[in-house]
This record gives structure tokens, C-alpha cells and sequence, in this order.
């Protein structure tokens, strides 16, 4: 598998997107971006991009553009949504569908934005319900705002909203929540548990290929 990388000018700057090719027939896009902590280098996406091409699925690792210009802080909410929608013409040029997704902020970006770009779904990784310890400042309302079919694996220990804490699925803004065993915010496992941080890889990237396949385009 060959991948490529291209830069995307957007409003927000110039991003950057690093194709995973499908090995066989594509059937969609899975775009993810990362999170307000780190870049595409984090386990899951790593993990994601290197399972799903088998799958018949194109995954397009974003790097938002505060990132691609070396800076430390994520840019505010509304630049990064820009950014988003400033990029998404490059992620939809394949012509298949696009399955919008992301790890923490980035998976918030998905939400919002997911309905008005028409996305086929949305992959919500470590969703950051609230701020550690502000169970009271819930984001939930993106969640259930984003309109579109939605997959959210949450580690079972993630400080940022543990799976208990979500609001539970309604009929007109279905989710599915699937807990990551044992998993931080990273979804890194300690040592102690009894599962492995490669069968917690397996069993994000098997969830999310099973969904992905079964999403009606």
C-alpha cells in the first residue's frame, strides 16, 4: 500500500492529508483528524489507518492547519471548524462517500460540522464529553447534534467522559457507543489489565471497520 501526502489550503491555513489507500475496490472515505493534544501519530489512528484499507475503506489521516504551522495550542473552535470545511472538497474528490471522523477535539469538529457537510457518518474517538472533573460543562449537545449516523468508542476510563456518562441514543439523534476496555483518553491500558494495548487496538479497528461496512451510502 502507497501512501501520498498533499497540502490543502484552507481558510484556517494550510492543512495536510496523509491517504491510506483501500487495497482493493474503495466503498468510502474515512477522514479523521486528531485531537487538541498530539497529531496523527496517536495509537488509534495509527492503528485505524494501517487495519481498514483491507476493509475496502481510504483513510485520510487531517492535520489541522495550527498543527501543520508548528504551533502548540489548538486554534479555537470555530477556525477549526473552518479549517474542516475548507479541506473537505480534497476528501471528497475520490468521489465516495466521506465518513467524518476524529480523536477528542477533533472528533467535536466532526459532530459539528457533519450535517452541514453532508458526511455519511461520524467516527467520534475519545469524545471529550466535558473537561476532566466538570462533569457539569457537557458537550454532550454536539454529539446529539450531529445528525448523522455516529460511532463513538470511549475508553472505559476516560476522564473526559467515561461510557456511563453519556446520554443514552434517542430516535432522532442515534448513536452507538461502544466502551474501549480499560482505556484512557489515548487509549492506553495499564499494565494490570487483563487485555493487552494491541487487543485494545483490535478491538477499536474491528468495531469501526464492522460499522463503517454496514453504513448505508
Amino acid at each position: 500500500m502507497t501512501t501520498r501526502t498533499e497540502s490543502v489550503d484552507t481558510p484556517a491555513g494550510e492543512a495536510r492529508v496523509t491517504w491510506h489507500p483501500a487495497t482493493g475496490a474503495a466503498r468510502l472515505v474515512l477522514a479523521v483528524s486528531h485531537g487538541a493534544g498530539g497529531g496523527i501519530e496517536a495509537r488509534d489512528l495509527r492503528a485505524l489507518a494501517a487495519a481498514l484499507p483491507a476493509r475496502g475503506v481510504t483513510v485520510a489521516l487531517v492535520e489541522q492547519p495550527w498543527r501543520v504551522a508548528g504551533k502548540k495550542v489548538a486554534a479555537a473552535p470555530k477556525v477549526l471548524d473552518e479549517g474542516w470545511r475548507g479541506l473537505w472538497p480534497a476528501l471528497a474528490r475520490p468521489g465516495l462517500p466521506v465518513v467524518a471522523g476524529g480523536r477528542s477535539a477533533g472528533a467535536r469538529v466532526a459532530c459539528r460540522t457533519a450535517a452541514g457537510l453532508d458526511a455519511a457518518g461520524v467516527l467520534a474517538l475519545s469524545f471529550p464529553l466535558h473537561p476532566p472533573g466538570r462533569p457539569e460543562k457537557s458537550r454532550a449537545a454536539e454529539l446529539l447534534g450531529a445528525g448523522r449516523p455516529a460511532l463513538v468508542l470511549q475508553g472505559g476510563r476516560d476522564p473526559f467522559g467515561r461510557p456511563e456518562e453519556f446520554p443514552p441514543p434517542a430516535a432522532d439523534h442515534p448513536y452507538r457507543l461502544v466502551e474501549v476496555p480499560y482505556g484512557d483518553h489515548g487509549f492506553a491500558v495499564p499494565k494490570k489489565a487483563g487485555t493487552t494495548q494491541d487487543e485494545v487496538l483490535a478491538v477499536i479497528t474491528e468495531t469501526a471497520a464492522e460499522w463503517l461496512l454496514e453504513l448505508p451510502l
